[in-house]
């Protein structure tokens, strides 16, 4: 009998708790591919003061820009913003060249734009098939004060 009901327990603690299969691994999207700015979060933390957040939705024109990471690590940025004239079509703006790495363990992603001197740091906040959160810290003339700029892009052509 006691045989039995250990038997029984064994049954019921292996059915409670799933079967563990070592071979399941995560699969982490890549960050190479073409991206579209959907909105944007601007956080600003000044020391001892709770942090104040403005999310910025972007318009159509704003939503034609795009991010570009590609194999090579080299990547551009193509920003498009509202016409110029009433009625006029969007603003194309010059691109904007960098070279990049991206730290798949740190989750960062240090990019450097051709003609700026300091590149700039992103934590990869989520990136996913579909989805890339880029959290970039700004630079502040203030020490006490802390500014990032979170990113939200959809990938366009999604993996499948």
């Amino acid at each position: 009998m006691k045989k039995l009901l250990l038997l029984f327990a064994g049954i019921s603690l292996l059915v409670a708790t799933g079967c563990n299969n070592d071979n399941d691994t995560v699969r982490e999207a890549p960050l190479i591919g073409l991206w579209q700015p959907i909105k944007e979060v601007v956080t600003t933390v000044e020391v001892g003061e709770q942090p104040i957040s403005d999310q910025i939705t972007y318009t159509d024109c704003q939503k034609q820009s795009r991010w570009w990471f590609s194999t090579e690590v080299t990547g551009k940025k193509i920003d498009v913003t509202e016409p110029t004239t009433a009625g006029g079509l969007c603003n194309i703006l010059p691109d904007k060249n960098f070279t990049y790495t991206y730290d798949k363990g740190g989750k960062t992603v240090v990019m450097k734009f051709q003609g700026i001197v300091e590149p700039v740091t992103a934590k990869v906040v989520t990136l996913d098939d579909v989805t890339l959160n880029l959290a970039v810290r700004e630079e502040t003339q203030d020490p006490t004060m802390f500014k990032t700029r979170t990113y939200t892009l959809k990938r366009v052509n999604p993996q499948k």
